[in-house]
């Protein structure tokens, strides 16, 4: 099969109080570590393990991505790095797939990879509050977070799956 990209987006944690937040924490531990009157051994014992976990949660915001395609075959996604490799949703096995406007917390307590209590299935999002809802075969949902909404409905328009 054709598994020419048809849309393609990347995306990664852009929030500014997200990464105010982790730079600051990450700050207040090297700070409190390098500048403590004595640097006593138990000090460094007790400092060290929330300073190496700040940096790697901050490193770990740094890496992570949300990767989309909308593919002739199918939607493929891959939520980097906890997913190495995409997962292809095949047209066959979906039911519906449009663009809609969402709430991140009111339905689906945030963002990242998300599971709604209330029925709307699992989202996979980023940032913003428009995202790629398919309906598959089997009732499951799922939602695809996007910042370019646009973009993604006139493909799905344009190669005729565009289906609400």
């Amino acid at each position: 099969m054709d598994s020419t990209i048809l849309f393609s987006e990347k995306q990664r944690f852009r929030q500014i109080w997200i990464w105010l937040f982790l730079l600051l924490m990450d700050g207040f531990f090297l700070f409190k570590f390098f500048n403590h009157p004595g640097h006593s051994q138990s000090f460094h014992k007790e400092f060290l393990p929330p300073a190496i976990l700040t940096l790697l949660v901050t490193l770990l915001f740094g890496v992570i991505r949300l990767d989309t395609q909308i593919r002739h075959d199918g939607v493929y996604v891959r939520f980097f790095p906890v997913r190495l490799h995409f997962r292809k949703y095949p047209w066959e096995d979906i039911e519906k797939i449009f663009v809609r406007k969402y709430s991140p917390l009111g339905e689906y307590g945030g963002w990242g990879i998300r599971f709604s209590l209330s029925g709307k299935g699992r989202a996979l999002n980023i940032s913003g509050n428009k995202g790629i809802q398919i309906i598959f075969s089997n009732k499951r949902k799922l939602l695809i977070g996007t910042n370019k909404p646009e973009e993604a409905t006139l493909t799905l328009s344009s190669s005729g799956h565009l289906k609400e």
